[in-house]
C-alpha cells in the first residue's frame, strides 16, 4: 500500500493537477487507510466505498479532458453525521433518525464537491452532538487516537479522530460550544470556528433551528496543518442563499502583526500546563515577528457561557430532557439536565434579557479587537479530559462545563477562533486558542501558521489501541 494518506490536502490536489497521481489513486489509498485502521477508533460511521471511487473517477475525467479542477481536487475529506449529505442517513447519532436519509446536500458538502473534494465517509458525533465526548446509542464510543483513555472531543470528536489517524485530509465539523476546537484539542490537530455567516448552511431533513442555535451554531475545518484550514475554509464559504446569516466578508490582507495574550480570562484558572503552552505560543509569535502584549481583562467570558447555555436550552428545555431519555442515551441524558438545571426556568423576558445582554458583549468584543486585533487565550482550563467524564458517576457535567468556558463563551460573541495544537504533555495535547474580529478569520490562520512553524505533535499517526 502506497502512503499517499500522510499527504497534507494541498500536496495531495497538487499531485492530481500535475498528472502525478490520479484521484482514483488516492481514493483508494484513502479507502485502504480507512479499512486499515477505522476499527480501531470508530471515528467513521457511514461510508460507500463505491461512491467514493466514483467521485474521484469523475476529477480524473476531468483531468483528462483538461477541464479546471477545484482547489481541492482529488482530496479525501469527511463530513459530519449531523448534516445533509443526499443519499445518506442524517443520524446525529440518533438510533430515531438512523433512517433520516437526506434527499439534498447541506451547502457545506454542495461546496465541497464543488471543490473537487471527494467525500471518503461520515464521522461518529454524539446523541444530539450534544457533549464534549464522542459516544452514542447508535454507532457506539469514538476512540482517541493517541491516548484511548482520553476523550477524543465532541461533538466533532469522529472528524478530529479521523483526521489525526490518516483517514483524509480534512474533516467537517460544526461547533456551537466548541465542537468544532475542542476535538482539535483533545486530538492534537487544528480545528477553525469561522465567525457567524461565514459558511453557508442549511438541513432540508429538518425543521429550521431555533434562534440561539442560529446565532451560534457554525461549520468548520478540522486539519493536520494550519495551510489545510485555511484550503477548507476558503472552500466552504462558497456562495449559497439558502443560509439567511450568510455574508460574504471582502478579502483583507491588512495584518498588523499585534496580538494580546490572557493567560487567565476572567480570572479563571488554568492548570500549570495550560499555561506554559499559552506563553510557548505568545514567544513563538514573537520570534516570528509579531509584537505581543499580556493582558489581565479581556472582556467577559464567563457570562457569555451562561447566555450560550440559556439559549441552547431555552425554546424547549423540557422537550430536550425528553428527547435525551427516549434515546437512552446517558451523556445526552446528564448533559441536557445538567444544562437545564443550571439555567433554570425561562420566560420570554429572560430570554429577550438574554438577548439584549449578548448585543452588549458582543460590542465590547469587537471594540477591543479593534486594539488587539489578535488574542490568545486557552482552549481549556484543563488538558483533554480523560474519556466520559461528564457522566453523572463521575464528574458531571457541571464539573466539565465550569472548566470550559472558552470553549462555550466565543460562540455567543460570534466571532472566528482557532485551536492550533503545538505539543504533548504525556499522552495530552495542548495548543492555544486565537481569537479575531468579525470576517477576520484570516488573523486567526495567519497567526496560526506562525505558531505552527515552530512545532506541532506528530501527525498523523498510528493509532494507539488500547
Amino acid at each position: 500500500m502506497s502512503e499517499l494518506w500522510r499527504l497534507s490536502a494541498a500536496q495531495v490536489a497538487n499531485l492530481v493537477r500535475l498528472g502525478k497521481v490520479s484521484a482514483t489513486e488516492v481514493a483508494r489509498d484513502a479507502l485502504a487507510r480507512l479499512a486499515a485502521v477505522n476499527p480501531a477508533i470508530n471515528a467513521v460511521v457511514d461510508h460507500n466505498p463505491e461512491d467514493t471511487l466514483a467521485q474521484a473517477a469523475a476529477i480524473d475525467a476531468a483531468v483528462a479532458d483538461k477541464r479546471p479542477l477545484g482547489p481541492l481536487a482529488g482530496v479525501p475529506i469527511t463530513i459530519k453525521t449531523n448534516i445533509d449529505q443526499a443519499g445518506y442517513a442524517t443520524s446525529n447519532g440518533l438510533r430515531s433518525k438512523a433512517h433520516l436519509i437526506a434527499t439534498e446536500n447541506n451547502p457545506v458538502v454542495d461546496n465541497f464537491r464543488k471543490s473537487g473534494a471527494v467525500i471518503l465517509g461520515r464521522t461518529n458525533t454524539p446523541a444530539f452532538s450534544s457533549r464534549w465526548f464522542t459516544n452514542n446509542q447508535l454507532y457506539g464510543p469514538t476512540r482517541n487516537p493517541r491516548d484511548p483513555a482520553l476523550t477524543p472531543g465532541g461533538s466533532s470528536g469522529g472528524a478530529a479522530a479521523a483526521v489525526l489517524a490518516g483517514i483524509g485530509c480534512i474533516g467537517h465539523g460544526n461547533d456551537i460550544g466548541g465542537s468544532v476546537r475542542y476535538p482539535a484539542y483533545a486530538c492534537g490537530i487544528h480545528g477553525l470556528r469561522p465567525g457567524l455567516g461565514r459558511v453557508p448552511t442549511y438541513n432540508a431533513s429538518g425543521p429550521a433551528r431555533t434562534i440561539g442555535f442560529q446565532l451560534m451554531s457554525v461549520q468548520g475545518p478540522l486539519a493536520r496543518t494550519v495551510h489545510d484550514v485555511r484550503l477548507g475554509f476558503e472552500v466552504m464559504t462558497g456562495r449559497d442563499m439558502r443560509d439567511p446569516w450568510m455574508f460574504e466578508a471582502p478579502v483583507s490582507t491588512h495584518n498588523p502583526k499585534l496580538a494580546a495574550l490572557c493567560l487567565h480570562p476572567d480570572g479563571i484558572d488554568t492548570v500549570p500546563e495550560v499555561e506554559a503552552a499559552l506563553l510557548d505560543a505568545a514567544q513563538r509569535l514573537r520570534d516570528a515577528g509579531w509584537t505581543v502584549v499580556e493582558l489581565d481583562h479581556v472582556p467577559p467570558i464567563k457570562e457569555a457561557t451562561d447566555i450560550q447555555l440559556l439559549l441552547w436550552v431555552a425554546d424547549y428545555p423540557a422537550q430536550k430532557i425528553a428527547d435525551a431519555e427516549a434515546e437512552g442515551d446517558p451523556g445526552a441524558i446528564e448533559a441536557m439536565r445538567g444544562a437545564v438545571e443550571m439555567v433554570g426556568e425561562v420566560d420570554v423576558a429572560r430570554f429577550s434579557a438574554a438577548l439584549t445582554r449578548r448585543a452588549d458583549i458582543v460590542r465590547e468584543w469587537l471594540r477591543f479587537l479593534e486594539t488587539y486585533p489578535v488574542l490568545l487565550i486557552p482552549n481549556s482550563s484543563e488538558l483533554p479530559f480523560d474519556d466520559e467524564i461528564d457522566l453523572p458517576e463521575r464528574k458531571g457535567f457541571r464539573w466539565v462545563l465550569e472548566r470550559q468556558h472558552f470553549m462555550a463563551g466565543p460562540p455567543v460573541i460570534g466571532i472566528p477562533a482557532l485551536t492550533v495544537s503545538t505539543g504533548m504533555v504525556g499522552t495530552r495535547p495542548v495548543g492555544v486558542q486565537i481569537l479575531a474580529g468579525r470576517g477576520r478569520e484570516d488573523l486567526c490562520l495567519s497567526a496560526g501558521e506562525a505558531i505552527e512553524a515552530r512545532g506541532v505533535p506528530p501527525m498523523p499517526i498510528d493509532p494507539v489501541v488500547a
